[in-house]
This record gives structure tokens, C-alpha cells and sequence, in this order.
């Protein structure tokens, strides 16, 4: 990764899959990103702050991250994509940095997760950097055989960390 990332907002999307800002530029957005996200809130549940939300630098969207789902049972997953030609910015880590400041703001006691595939990967590097356990191998329902990383909840009277958006 080597230089610092540029700036990231994290834009809500909202239910209706309109955004809580208005961006300049969504011509670059895949299609599919905003219809997607409101398919995910009709199956799963929509719970601000545990939902999607729109990467922007510069006023143009460069990635996506979203909680998988509202919180259930003391855990909230995460999940977030680099938009193609913006790989290699440390975008990535700074979408997941974000989502986990925003899950411990909202609830510290909370353990965060994500899956990954089995293998070396850019997200096990995003994941390990952010200080992320593999728990090892789970079953997903929809992607099969994926590795589990883990980021315990806060502390009591441990710090929370800087502000999420």
C-alpha cells in the first residue's frame, strides 16, 4: 500500500436506495450497487447504522461497505468492495477501518467478523492489518467453504476509537 489513502466519506444508502448525500458522480457506480443493497435490506432487515454504504473520494463513489445484516446474537458482519481501476489505494482497509469504527460507536460490545476465501488474498491483508483472527474454516450458505476472521468486542472502558464517518 505504501502512501496513505486519500480521504474517505462513507455515504449511507439509504432503504429506498438513495443516498443520504448527494454525489456528484455516480455514472462510474456499477448498476447493480444500489438496487442490491435495498434487494439486501428487504431480506435482511434495514438498521441504521448497520447498513450499506457508498465509498466517496473526491465526490466520486470508489467502493462499496455494508453490514451483512443488522446485529444478531453479539455479532455484526462486515463486507466491503474497491471499485475496478481503484485496487491498491488502501481504499479497502480504510471501507472495513470505518465499518468496524462505526460497529464499536454503535455497539462496543459487538464482535465483528467477515469471511474470506481460504487463501492468501488483498482482504486477508485488509483483516489482519485492522487486527483481525482467523477463526478457520465455516460453511457459508452461499459461497461454500470460507475462512472466519474475527475482531473481539471492546474492552470495557477501553477507548472507541475516532469518529466513524
Amino acid at each position: 500500500m505504501g502512501a496513505r489513502p486519500p480521504p474517505v466519506t462513507l455515504v449511507p444508502i439509504l432503504r429506498d436506495g438513495t443516498t443520504a448525500l448527494r454525489i456528484a458522480d455516480l455514472a462510474s457506480l456499477p448498476a447493480d450497487v444500489l438496487p442490491s443493497t435495498v434487494a439486501l435490506y428487504a431480506a435482511r432487515g434495514y438498521q441504521p447504522p448497520f447498513v450499506g454504504y457508498l465509498a466517496v473520494v473526491a465526490g466520486r463513489a470508489v467502493g462499496t461497505c455494508a453490514f451483512a445484516a443488522p446485529p444478531q446474537g453479539g455479532r455484526v458482519e462486515i463486507a466491503y468492495f474497491t471499485f475496478p481501476g481503484r485496487e491498491g489505494l488502501g481504499l479497502a482497509t480504510e471501507m472495513a477501518r470505518r465499518l468496524v469504527a462505526i460497529a464499536r460507536a454503535a455497539r462496543p460490545d459487538l464482535l465483528v467478523f467477515a469471511h474470506t476465501r481460504p487463501g492468501p488474498g488483498a482482504s486477508v491483508t485488509v483483516l489482519t492489518r485492522l487486527g483481525f483472527g482467523c477463526a478457520g474454516v465455516v460453511d457459508h450458505p452461499e459461497d461454500g467453504a470460507v475462512w472466519e476472521w474475527r475482531l473481539p468486542p471492546v474492552a470495557a472502558g477501553l477507548p472507541r476509537g475516532p469518529s466513524p464517518l
